[in-house]
This record gives C-alpha cells, structure tokens and sequence, in this order.
C-alpha cells in the first residue's frame, strides 16, 4: 500500500445546531479548501459541550447532527475528509487522562479563554475541573492524530501553544511520540451579526444557513448601519457600517460600495437589498443540499460511522505507543 505523504490537518467544532455566516466564512470555508491538499480529520466535539452544557445534554446528539449537516452541506467530502464524533472514540479520554497527570495546573489557570469566560458566563456554574481542564482535552483530540498543523486563528494560537507544551513535556519524560503540530494561521473575515457585534448565538444576532430568503431579507434590513447618515443623499461612512463589512465578504468590488456609499449616491436600503440578493443566491446549493440530507437521515449517521471506524484506526496505533512508552501493565 502506498504511503499517505499528505500532511494531516485535524480540527474539531462544538455542536450548538445549526450553523450561520460566522462559522462559515471564519471556518467551514477554509475547511473545505484544506481537504483539497491535505489529509483531514474533523470532528463532532461533544465532549467539548459538557463542558458548559452538563446540566442539559438532551439537545446535543441533535445539535451535532444538524451540525454536520451544514458540514456536508457546504461542502466538506466524506470522500475527502474524515468526519467523525468525539464521545465514539474512548482513546481521545485515555489520552487526555494520561496529558492530565503530567500538565501544572499554572498552564491551564493562564489560559485566556478560561479567564474570560469565568467572567463572562453568568448563567451557568463553570467552576468545575473538567471547564479547567478542557485545553488538555483540546491537546489529546490534537495528538492522537498526530496532526503535522491545526487551523487557527490568532486568538486561538495560545491554545495551540499550550497543545506543544503538553507534547513537549510529555516527549521529554517518556520519548519521541507525539508530534508537535504547527499552526496553519486562517485569516478569519470579519461577520458582524444584526446587532454590528461578531455574530454569535449568544447575542442572538445570527444569520443561519438554514435561513429562508424572507427570513434572510428581515434581518439584512434590521442591520445597524452609520448612525450619521439620515438620508440616502447623506456622505456614509463605510468603516462603521456593518453591512459594508458584508459586503466585503459578497460583493466582487467593494470598493465600489464604499464609493458609493461615501458620495451619497447610494442609500442603505438600497445597499442592504443588493446584499440580501446577494447572500440569499450564495445560500441556494447549501439549501438544496441541507434539504437532500434531512430527508436521508440514515446518511448521516453512516458517515459518521465510517469516519469514526476510519479515526478509530489511528487513535489505537498512538495509544499503543504511548501505553508502550509509559511502561504500564501488560496482560497482552
């Protein structure tokens, strides 16, 4: 059998449902783009929703099928990529077991997404030591693969870091077995929500890709746009507006916009009507393919399947070295 020389890229999404803009042109986009020249394994991060999620799991094998229906639908290929479910691969937890005897508690506690959601998430209890500790989970879904990069953006890159470290302290005390993985920095667009906040679910200002087209023309219409501009004639300024941030993502010649739009010779209901136009026909495969799924739910749950067996294939060969490397009991 021929040898694999592709390098391999892994990464992993939470499942909180349907998908919108934001993941799309800040992930799936890329996502897409990467399997057409490496190895990819990307994964249905349900452990990853216990973390915040504890108290209320009935919604999450749901949310993550509809998840990967997005997935297919923009365009991921089983054929190309191996799309598989965290919680089906029990590897992933003894990894994270054996990285967790090893990582100071100081590493985690410096965390800036663990600071900040501390402070920011009021309406659930995360002071729990599986929140505290989900980097190092982060770090074993990463180094089972041994992933040569991970798609991030920059403020992921402390994150990753953190992964190398792991990998580092670990192959320092019991040998060369995990791979350092690099980071393949994405330039993420800027998607601001209806709000002119980075679109969130958390700030309920989100176009969905499962959206209708009157759904879609609601919320263009609701945008905030330059609050100094009162009249279409009005000099605008682009630079504050959210839906010319959109634009910049839609329209083949932005510049033109931002022209218009400086001179007064074109209003903001005329300009968020061109961007509905716009994003709904973007959207018409997506939705046509979202509907062939839906009415095929067995699919998804045979792509799953595979890819799982096919992840499965790669998480025992790692945990056979490291078991090995740790000199732990053997009844083989």
């Amino acid at each position: 059998m021929e040898k694999n020389l592709k390098q391999r890229v892994l990464s992993g999404m939470r499942p909180s449902g349907k998908l919108h803009l934001g993941h799309l042109h800040g992930a799936l986009s890329n996502w897409v783009e990467l399997q057409k020249k490496y190895e990819c394994f990307y994964f249905v991060a349900d452990w990853h929703a216990l973390t915040t999620e504890y108290e209320k799991t009935d919604k999450i094998k749901q949310d993550s099928i509809d998840m990967v229906i997005d997935w297919l639908s923009v365009g991921l290929d089983p054929e190309k990529s191996t799309l598989f479910v965290q919680s089906q691969l029990l590897e992933h937890a003894e990894l994270h077991l054996f990285l967790s005897m090893i990582t100071p508690l100081p590493w985690l506690e410096r965390c800036p997404t663990y600071k900040e959601q501390l402070k920011e998430i009021k309406t659930r209890d995360i002071h729990t030591y599986g929140f505290l500790g989900y980097p190092v989970l982060q770090a074993s879904d990463i180094l089972i693969y041994k992933a040569d990069k991970v798609p991030v953006g920059e403020d992921q890159l402390p994150h990753l870091e953190l992964t190398r470290e792991i990998a580092r302290r670990f192959n320092s005390l019991y040998g060369e077995i995990l791979t350092e993985p690099q980071a393949l920095l994405t330039k993420t667009s800027k998607v601001p929500g209806t709000d002119g906040r980075k679109m969130s679910k958390s700030y309920n200002n989100c176009i969905y890709l499962s959206d209708t087209p009157e759904i879609i023309s609601k919320k263009i219409s609701s945008y905030l746009t330059d609050p100094s501009r009162i009249h279409p004639t009005d000099q605008g300024h682009p630079d504050v507006c959210a839906i010319y941030s959109l634009q910049e993502i839609y329209y083949e010649n932005p510049k033109e916009i931002e022209e218009k739009c400086k001179k007064g010779t074109i209003g903001c209901v005329q300009c968020k009507k061109m961007l509905a136009e716009r994003i709904i026909k973007s959207l018409e495969p997506i939705h046509k393919k979202q509907h062939e799924l839906k009415s095929n739910p067995m699919l998804i749950n045979e792509i799953l399947k595979n890819g799982t067996q096919k992840a499965k294939a790669v998480t025992e060969k790692t945990m056979s070295e490291v078991r090995k490397s740790l000199k732990l009991w053997n009844m083989e």
